[in-house]
C-alpha cells in the first residue's frame, strides 16, 4: 500500500474526503516524530512499538587496502511488532508473489 492507497482506504472507511484525510497524516507523522524525538520509544496499541536506538561505533576493515576505518555511532528506528498484531498476521491465509 502506498500514500495515495492509504489516503483512499481512511477516507472510505472514515467517510470523509481524501482532502480531509490528508491533514490528519500529516499531524499523525508529526505526532510520531516529536515523540520519538522526546522520548526514545513509541507504543502504538494493537500494533507495536517504535524504538529509538544508538548504534554503537564500529572498525569497518578494507578487504583490499586492509585499511581500517571507525564508522560513528549513530541512531537507528526499530519496530518490535506486537504480539496481538502477530496472531492476526498468522491467521491470515498465505498470499504468495
Amino acid at each position: 500500500m502506498n500514500h495515495k492507497e492509504l489516503q483512499v482506504e481512511l477516507a472510505r472507511r472514515l467517510g470523509i474526503t481524501q482532502k480531509a484525510v490528508v491533514p490528519l497524516l500529516e499531524a499523525t507523522a508529526s505526532a510520531v516524530v516529536d515523540s520519538l524525538q522526546e522520548n526514545t520509544s513509541l507504543s502504538l496499541s494493537g500494533l507495536g512499538i517504535l524504538e529509538v536506538r544508538k548504534k554503537q561505533n564500529r572498525v569497518l576493515v578494507n578487504p583490499v587496502s586492509k585499511q581500517k576505518m571507525v564508522i560513528p555511532p549513530k541512531l537507528s528506528l526499530t519496530f518490535k511488532v506486537s504480539s496481538a498484531f502477530k496472531n492476526k498476521l498468522k491467521n491470515l491465509p498465505a498470499r504468495g508473489k
